[in-house]
């Protein structure tokens, strides 16, 4: 696929805010992993060099769609245009944070942005997609669900008995795996036999593509061909985004199974550059442009931390709130 292009239905507009969104990303990223002492949140896992997935796949979609995410869901709230103070606050497990601060990093949510959340659980998000799905084809809605998950999670049983009911229900859900070749410290081909993980789409005869993980505009128009496939009643497909993660799976990782020598040949392909390149040529942007997009984009950060900062504690008497739809009387009275 030659992807050097810019997709022609994408405006100068469009086109800068898809560098607008991998840039606050990566720069929100550095900055709770600078501030990662101080955040309430006893794991968090930093996206920094997959911000091309979640970008480029949220691209292709609309408003009204949905998405589920895993445990490294930064970059797919702020892809779903997701408030940035309210990531913030939530990391630093404040009231003000989108979840009132009981979710921390890891459980991060949007319902207003059809975000439905991230969560602890290993493969964890394509069940809760599937339902989703169902519901909007049942109801004739013409919505689509991504479900993003991690390559560790492409061995868990309850992704492949989604992946098998999707197929057989034809329901409209995108399944897109982040392979970054580790979960956790373990390497993928040390854990499953296939180098391909698409390869397995094969086994529910569901459509699986490889893309460049690294390359936005692959990333978009894959996921672009796969969410009007299901909108038209084709089912799933699976894609597979080849990546890789910059920092160790989170914040407290000493990160010492790694070598240095592939780490750096991977950031040779940081996906902000590639894309920040095309633009270039493209004579979309300029250096001009390219300097002030930074300044805001560092500026926007720091507000978050600042909002953050300011707001209040959760109260221990609301613990809780928003757990049970009805109040109860824990006691029994």
């Amino acid at each position: 696929m030659n992807s050097d292009e810019l997709p022609k239905e994408w405006s100068s507009e469009e086109s800068i805010n898809i560098y607008k969104k991998m840039l606050m990303i990566r720069e929100f990223e550095t900055r709770i992993t600078k501030d990662a002492g101080k955040i309430k949140s006893p794991l968090v896992h930093p996206y920094t060099g997959e911000e091309a997935i979640a970008v480029g796949a949220c691209a292709a979609i609309n408003e009204e769609d949905y998405i589920t995410s895993t445990h490294r869901g930064h970059g797919h709230f702020i892809a779903k245009d997701g408030d940035v103070n309210l990531l913030m606050a939530e990391i630093y497990g404040k009231e003000g944070g989108i979840c009132k601060g009981r979710g921390g990093s890891m459980h991060v949510a949007d319902f207003s942005k059809n975000m439905l959340g991230a969560n602890g659980i290993v493969g964890a998000g394509p069940p809760l997609a599937l339902g989703v799905a169902l519901a909007s084809k049942m109801r004739n809605e013409g919505k689509v669900v991504l479900t993003f998950f991690g390559d560790g999670a492409s061995n868990q049983g309850m992704l492949h008995e989604s992946m098998n009911l999707a197929a057989t229900w034809k329901l409209p859900v995108i399944f897109i795996l982040e392979n970054n070749k580790y979960g956790w410290s373990t390497p993928a081909q040390t854990a499953t036999a296939v180098e391909d993980l698409s390869l397995r789409a094969q086994g529910y005869g569901i459509k699986g593509v490889i893309v460049d993980g690294n390359d936005v505009i692959e990333v978009y128009k894959s996921t672009k061909e796969a969410v009007d496939l299901a909108r038209k009643g084709g089912g799933p497909t699976l894609i597979e985004c080849k990546t890789f993660r910059w920092q160790g799976q989170t914040t407290t990782d000493a990160d010492k199974y790694r070598s240095n020598e592939e780490k750096e040949e991977w950031k040779k392909r940081c996906p902000i550059e590639i894309y920040k390149k095309r633009l270039i040529r493209g004579e979309i942007i300029d250096q001009t442009m390219i300097k002030e997009i930074e300044e805001k984009t560092l500026e926007q950060v720091e507000l978050s931390v600042k909002f953050s900062k300011k707001s209040k504690k959760p109260d221990t008497g609301t613990v809780l709130d928003d757990i049970y739809k009805n109040p109860i009387d824990i006691g029994g009275n």
